[in-house]
């Protein structure tokens, strides 16, 4: 019944360490604990030129490297554009 099942299962020690952001609409899955900055360097994005808002309050770059990200935070990310003429 379950032999098609493929991975490793986590202990509950693991289990707790893993929590479920939803980034721009997206599902992901990320170890705890994690803070704005800690996420943003995981996704490879520089802190200089975006916005972030978690569970629809926006974040101050201050605080970016204080605020703990929780399992079920929904975090959009604007990223700001330079140009024109």
């Amino acid at each position: 019944m379950f032999d098609n099942m493929v991975g490793e299962t986590k202990s509950v020690e693991e289990a707790d360490k893993v929590m479920k952001i939803i980034v721009n609409g997206e599902d992901r899955y990320f170890d705890a604990p994690l803070s704005i900055a800690g996420l943003l360097t995981s996704l490879g994005i520089a802190g200089g030129k975006v916005a972030i808002e978690r569970n629809l309050e926006i974040v101050p770059k201050s605080a970016y490297d204080t605020i703990g990200l929780s399992d079920g935070d929904r975090i959009e990310i604007v990223h700001f554009i330079g140009g024109g003429a």
